[in-house]
């Protein structure tokens, strides 16, 4: 070895312990604390060693870049690391834009219940009194929908209808009216399945209420008022700023950029359509932090429109992967005693993550342009943040330490929703062990190479089974949960999505 190299492991090697001594002392310090009844002082946000952990964390798992920015002590604090393109090595910046995918929800329905509190809207009547002409491929369903079930996932609606209908501003009126030929997953009501369709119906109803485009209701009812200034919807406003270029890949593999930076459509706006700095996302989830007032104590939002959102209206059959319910447009965690409200979003090539424990006045965003490892990543970030800043320890999701009896049988068999097919078998690492084989169908069959996840069994009662899945050993563990409806039915949730049991195994 070399002096050189030698001098850089021994680096390495202290800074790892250095913040192994550190974590410790926190630890040792706190459990004193609480033993003596000392109230715990949150501690001041240390931007040059988080700007360092982001750093090696996306040098360790092949990310190009993100930007952190963190709501502690009452500041937003930002870093950032990386490059925005692999193609131009533009550096990361705390003021640079990246897609937020599903996060973007989140504003759409800040926009419905905000209409629904000055009056203007019912989120109990049937769409259909706000869209008369809403049809889907279920005509009775499509006459009892409400607003309520297209904010907490309940509608039953087909989740992943995507349809560029161009640029013009009537691009969701004409969206909405290609949904006619749209399924259900399941009746409405029964269960909660995520749906991204729904909430391109929830930003034609702005459109319809306001007067104007879902774009300009929310410049105008949210952007404005809350300064976001750094957040926008079309391209020709990102342009204004240092814009992250997606980038895919696989966990392991070298991300390559996407040949196009934004490959949703105009039409995806309310379920994906919005850019912001990590800052900005920020600043909008303080607002519910805060219970609907500015940081100066100015009522930005009415304090009935904060407890809509984060009051739990759904249980989830999937108690991890964004929360254990469902609100008006959030999904909503307990960690540690603490209750708190989230969302995860997702482009071609970048990913974006929020979560925000109130009472702790922490919100935590992080936006990334890419690589397979980005929510491995987004994990260890914010537990570390939650623990040391918070004082909250955020579970975690494997399969149990000691095997788990199931009987698959019941589970074995095709599983199909509109565009995808998932067949369920018998794995081969173990006594109730199953395999997963996700695939295009329909309109999607051979878009796409079949995917294969392994589950391992975590927990099984008498009204779910609940599977820990991964692809191979680099992926972290996602939930697969297997319930079944008051009729009867069998349905896998898999990526928060409801999917009912098509056809029974051998």
């Amino acid at each position: 070895m070399s002096e050189n190299l030698r001098r850089d492991v021994s680096k390495l090697v202290d800074q790892e312990v250095a913040r192994i001594l550190e974590a410790t002392d926190r630890d040792v310090t706190r459990t004193v604390n609480r033993a003596l009844g000392v109230a715990e002082t949150a501690p001041a946000f240390d931007t040059a060693r988080w700007q360092a952990r982001l750093g090696e964390l996306l040098a360790a798992h092949q990310i190009p870049g993100a930007a952190l920015a963190v709501l502690a002590d009452g500041e937003i604090h930002e870093v950032a690391a990386g490059i925005l393109h692999t193609g131009t090595g533009v550096a990361v910046t705390p003021d640079s834009v990246f897609q937020i995918g599903s996060v973007s929800k989140g504003y759409t329905a800040a926009l419905v219940v905000l209409l629904a509190d000055a009056g203007k809207l019912d989120l109990d009547a049937p769409v259909a009194d706000v869209l008369p002409d809403f049809a889907l491929a279920d005509a009775g369903a499509a006459r009892t929908i409400t607003p309520r079930q297209l904010l907490n996932h309940t509608s039953g609606i087909e989740g992943d209808h995507v349809d560029d209908t161009g640029r013009g501003d009537d691009c969701l009126a004409r969206y909405v009216e290609g949904v006619r030929t749209v399924g259900l997953t399941n009746p409405p009501g029964v269960t909660m399945s995520y749906s991204s369709t729904a909430y391109n119906v929830l930003g034609r109803i702005v459109e319809v209420v306001t007067g104007g485009t879902w774009d300009e209701a929310l410049r105008e009812l949210l952007l404005t008022p809350l300064g976001l200034e750094h957040t926008m919807t079309l391209p020709e406003e990102v342009l204004r700023f240092r814009a992250a270029m997606g980038h895919m890949g696989d966990p392991g593999e070298t991300p390559v950029p996407t040949p196009l930076w934004n490959m949703l459509p105009r039409s995806a706006g309310p379920y994906g359509g919005i850019s912001a700095t990590a800052a900005d996302v920020v600043r909008f989830a303080r607002v519910f932090v805060d219970g609907g007032r500015a940081p100066d104590g100015t009522r930005v939002f009415p304090a009935a429109v904060v407890d809509a959102m984060l009051t739990r209206e759904v249980e989830m059959p999937d108690q991890w992967f964004l929360g254990a319910h469902w609100g008006l447009g959030w999904g909503l965690f307990e960690w540690d005693g603490a209750r708190g409200f989230g969302h995860d979003g997702s482009t071609f090539g970048q990913l974006a993550y929020l979560r925000a424990i109130p009472e702790k006045g922490l919100a935590v965003a992080l936006l990334t342009n890419g690589g397979g490892a980005a929510p491995k990543v987004f994990e260890t970030l914010c537990r570390e943040l939650c623990a040391e800043l918070a004082g909250v320890a955020m579970p975690g999701f494997a399969p149990a330490a000691e095997p788990v009896a199931v009987e698959t049988g019941p589970f074995l068999g095709s599983y199909r929703r509109e565009g995808f097919l998932m067949t369920i078998a018998d794995g081969d690492a173990g006594p109730g062990t199953l395999r997963l084989t996700y695939e295009g169908a329909d309109g999607l069959a051979g878009t796409f190479d079949p995917l294969t996840w392994y589950l391992t069994p975590v927990s099984a009662t008498p009204a779910k089974t609940v599977y820990a899945g991964r692809r191979n050993e680099k992926d972290a563990w996602i939930p697969v949960v297997f319930y079944a409806l008051a009729d009867g039915s069998r349905y896998v949730h898999f990526g928060v999505r409801a999917t009912a049991r098509s056809g029974r195994g051998a």
